[in-house]
Parts: C-alpha cells; sequence; structure tokens
C-alpha cells in the first residue's frame, strides 16, 4: 500500500485497529490539531505515549520527524507496527512504560493521549481495552506520571502535548508541571458528549462530585508545556 500523505490537523484514514485497541476518537484529533499547530523541522524527535493505532506517530512521521512509540498494550504495539508498514513510514514502536522504554534519551515534542477517565479502582487494569482508559478515581494515575517525567524527556525549549479530560483538573496537572520547571497553558478546550463508558459510572462520578446531575458531556483539554 502506498504512502498517504496526511494534512495538517487530519488523522490517517484507513487505519487497522486489532481488537481491544482504542480507536482515534475526539481527543485524538483534539491533540493531532495541537500538533498540526507545532513548527518542527525534518528529523525533529519526537516521542508519543500510548499510541494506540500510530494515528498520531504516523502524522508526525509524515512531516518528516523521527518518531518513537510507546505503548504498554500488545495489541497496540502491533497495530501500530502494522499500519506503520502500510503506509511505509519508518515508526521504532516500542511495547512497555514509557519511563523505562525511553532509556534517558530526550526529545523535541512529546505526545500524550494517557488514560485519563476517573475509575473507582486505585490500580491500573493490568489487561484488556479498559487499560487505554481507566486511571484511578481522580484519573490522574499515568498523567501525574507524565507531569514528572517530562522535565528528563525533553531537550532545553522541548514541548509537552498532552490532553485530558477536565475531570481531571487541569489547573492541578499545570501545577505539577510547573513544580517539575515548565510553563505551561491550556491552549484548546473542546466539549464532546459522554461515550458509554461515563455512561456507565454516572452514579460513581456523580457521588465523587465529578460530574453534576444531568451531565451529558464532557470538556476535553489540550495541555500544552515547554521545557525551559
Amino acid at each position: 500500500m502506498p504512502s498517504t500523505a496526511v494534512g495538517r490537523g487530519e488523522l490517517p484514514t484507513g487505519l487497522l485497529t486489532l481488537p481491544g485497541v482504542y480507536r482515534p476518537q475526539a481527543d485524538t484529533e483534539l491533540l493531532a490539531r495541537a500538533l498540526a499547530a507545532e513548527s518542527f523541522p525534518p528529523g525533529a524527535e519526537i516521542l508519543e505515549i500510548g499510541t494506540g493505532t500510530g494515528a498520531l506517530a504516523l502524522s508526525a512521521a509524515d512531516r518528516g520527524a523521527q518518531v518513537t512509540a510507546v505503548d504498554v498494550s500488545w495489541p497496540a504495539v502491533t497495530t501500530a507496527r502494522l499500519n506503520a508498514l502500510r503506509r511505509h513510514l519508518p515508526l521504532r514502536i516500542l511495547h512497555g512504560d514509557f519511563t523505562s522504554r525511553t532509556d534517558g534519551r530526550r526529545y523535541d515534542v512529546v505526545l500524550a493521549n494517557p488514560p485519563y477517565v476517573p475509575a473507582p479502582s486505585r490500580r491500573p487494569p493490568s489487561r484488556g481495552p479498559s487499560r487505554a482508559w481507566d486511571a484511578g478515581p481522580d484519573g490522574r494515575l499515568v498523567i501525574d506520571r507524565i507531569c514528572a517525567a517530562t522535565p528528563g524527556l525533553l531537550h532545553r525549549g522541548g514541548t509537552l502535548l498532552m490532553v485530558h479530560s477536565s475531570m481531571c483538573d487541569p489547573d492541578r496537572t499545570l501545577r505539577r508541571l510547573a513544580q517539575a520547571g515548565l510553563t505551561g497553558q491550556t491552549t484548546a478546550r473542546a466539549r464532546v458528549p459522554w461515550g458509554p463508558v461515563l455512561r456507565e459510572r454516572r452514579t460513581w462520578l456523580q457521588s465523587q462530585g465529578l460530574a453534576a446531575v444531568g451531565e451529558e458531556h464532557e470538556e476535553l483539554v489540550i495541555i500544552r508545556a515547554q521545557a525551559l
């Protein structure tokens, strides 16, 4: 299959998605637009945390970036590798936790669409599709790890682009990044209808003060932070 150029801010079409792999959705699209707004030269080094189908990694590689994509899910890693092969784009796709697989390397851009859906369990799932979204009672199990690790992942002047729900407290994310020595801001927002996972957890979310009675939409945010 020949490589097909992807327009700025657009996600690749016709991607394979193996069972159990998170399909690109509104959060992926919002992050794709944020990536499109960034200027980086050919050969820029980019890390994607939680690549899923590889959609964002492929968009960056299509612009000439050298992309490393990491995911804890073997089906996601396999899916991303297949999609890269089908598009003839060079991606370095690794299985495992991003903190152990980056081996002290630094990048110009770090992309992250981490698990961020609040869940009753205090421990993340060890298997299954819910690994892509469940993130503890406040939805921050992975977000906080990314905030802490980002200074060691970015070159000086490098940029973090992360998407998550406003349920996870974007101001807290900005404070955590500031404590880690980065300057950050919320650069984009989008309101989207609740999906099936949030609808199933409606009563629990309301009991935790994370959703109002009758709530049907969540706000997604893009956090952009820069290493000084």
